[in-house]
């Protein structure tokens, strides 16, 4: 093996291992926190187009209900999720305290 092959060896391995470090570090944090933060407001929405779904009497359901063909794959998932999730500000104060 030539010297120029070994440093190009040595530059690629050095390579993939920063790229591995930036996404353990920066990266991958970023997505997870954008992806709970975006789930919330996802679930706020839902929420409050469809707050009759938990019982909760609004006037508005009745126009909202024009949006469930559109929200059917969303809606299913959604209403699991807040059926399991203990309390929403349990949720939100996991985000601040690790």
């Amino acid at each position: 093996m030539t010297l120029a092959a070994r440093i190009e060896r040595t530059k690629a391995i050095l390579e993939e291992w920063l790229r591995g470090l930036y996404h353990g570090m920066i990266s991958h944090p970023a997505y997870e926190k954008i992806e709970k933060e975006a789930e919330d407001i996802e679930d706020t929405f839902m929420l409050a187009c469809f707050p009759d779904a938990f019982g909760i009497p609004s006037p508005i359901s009745y126009y909202t209900a024009e949006l469930l063909p559109y929200l059917e794959n969303e809606f299913e998932s959604w209403e699991r999720r807040m059926w399991d999730r203990q309390s929403l500000i349990e949720r939100k104060g996991h985000q601040y305290h690790f």
